[in-house]
């Protein structure tokens, strides 16, 4: 473990001007001098340098300015090429009445009286995030599920997919059946090739590694035998919103599976444009970039050659991307085994998955480059009437309440343990 250097710490404290942080540095190489060094290229122990004390060796989104300050140059580089980073501060005087209900919510006054705020923005895609120290900072605690089990069984009685043989549509090219979901074609469509996939489960968080796996593959099928219905259609979709709060309309497991002609859906060419361009001034592959980054300051891992980033710019709270060259059963158990962890060490509930991949046919456009991708996010707790996103997140930036570090961490903890 390296040293730091004490007073390069204390000048940017000071410099920022958080209270009593000076007081505590000092106190802190009084007791532990040889923790400290006075050489700038020896910092390597990450600092909280928020109001309520210093933490040591634990890294957070709040650092990240000074994680990425102590990168080595090239990795110092190539973050600069990704992203844009910036810090403030903001301030507030809160009345004395208000301090009992000030501690018991976030500790101290201290800790709110003075905040520290991380702006990350993507400079490839501009997908940008912002986060505050007394939110992400917050212990990532699973929920009881047995209210929302007897939610699931209540509305379960009457469950328009309980019998999708005989109560739901089915393909022109007909159904594709899997031992542990079917795919159904959707009600109401909002592409010419537009399917559901049903699981056996009415709740969908009883998945398993062989349900999950069973679920991507009849996905994949269906997408084969769509595009061979309708050879023209070749830009395959998935998403799953599982429960309300992520969009669901029923309850219900199930995925929905699309197959579009002409072009990509707009968000996934954005992103095949961003990186083609990306490719094209830099001569590298943006998403390899992009995992190499996120690696340098350990939010990302690889196993069984998937890439899994914690992503530092979320659309919404703990998003998590998944790379790979093909979707195969490798890449199916990855997926397994982060919704996994999701549901049992993180404590989601509720969230959307999305998984993209190249055309299914040749086509004119460069998908050069471009991974199997699979995203997923949190959408907050299923049993909340209360929205997670607002206009920030739709026009601007999101607002951020989780910290990747502490995602990336417990994801290292279910996968590499």
């Amino acid at each position: 473990m390296g040293k730091v250097h004490f007073h390069y710490i204390l000048s940017k404290a000071i410099k920022a001007k958080i209270p009593g942080v000076g007081e505590r540095l000092s106190d802190w190489h009084c007791k532990f001098p040889s923790c400290f060094s006075y050489n700038k290229k020896d910092v390597r122990l990450v600092f909280s340098l928020g109001i309520g004390g210093i933490v040591m060796n634990q890294r957070g989104i709040a650092d990240l300015d000074i994680l990425v300050e102590s990168l080595p140059p090239q990795e110092r580089n190539l973050f600069g090429r990704l992203f844009h980073l910036s810090t403030t501060l903001g301030a507030l005087l809160p009345p004395e009445t208000m301090y009992p209900w000030i501690n018991d919510h976030f500790g101290s006054v201290e800790m709110v009286a003075t905040q520290k705020i991380v702006k990350l923005t993507n400079l490839i895609t501009f997908e940008g995030a912002l986060f505050n120290r007394l939110r992400a900072s917050r212990p990532i605690e699973a929920k009881s599920k047995l209210t929302l089990e007897a939610q699931l069984i209540d509305v379960a009685k009457n469950d328009p997919l309980r019998h999708p043989l005989t109560d739901t549509p089915e393909d022109s090219f007909g159904r594709i059946v899997g031992e542990y979901c079917l795919t159904a074609a959707n009600i109401a469509k909002y592409d010419g090739l537009h399917a559901i996939v049903v699981f056996n489960d009415h709740n969908p968080l009883h998945f398993s590694k062989e349900k999950i796996i069973d679920y991507f593959d009849v996905a994949m099928r269906w997408a084969q035998a769509a595009h061979s219905y309708d050879p023209a259609a070749k830009y395959f979709f998935l998403i799953w919103n599982c429960l309300w709060g992520a969009g669901a309309s029923l309850e219900h497991g199930h995925a929905q599976v699309m197959l579009s002609h002409d072009i990509s859906y707009a968000k996934i060419e954005r992103l095949r444009r961003d990186a083609l361009g990306y490719r094209q001034q830099y001569g590298s592959n943006y998403f390899d970039d992009l995992y190499q980054v996120h690696a340098s300051l350990g939010c990302a891992l690889e196993k069984q050659g998937v890439k899994i980033i914690s992503y530092l710019s979320p659309i919404k709270e703990k998003e998590i991307m998944l790379l790979g060259k093909t979707l195969d059963a490798s890449f199916e158990e990855m997926i397994y085994q982060v919704l996994d962890c999701y549901r049992n060490k993180i404590g989601v509930g509720c969230f959307n998955l999305i998984l993209s991949t190249p055309p299914l046919g040749e086509v004119e456009e460069s998908w050069e480059g471009f991974p199997i991708l699979v995203r997923l996010v949190d959408r907050g707790d299923p049993q909340s009437r209360a929205s997670d996103m607002g206009a920030m997140e739709l026009y601007a930036s999101s607002i951020i309440s989780s910290d990747p570090f502490e995602v990336a961490r417990l994801l290292k903890e279910c996968l590499l343990t």
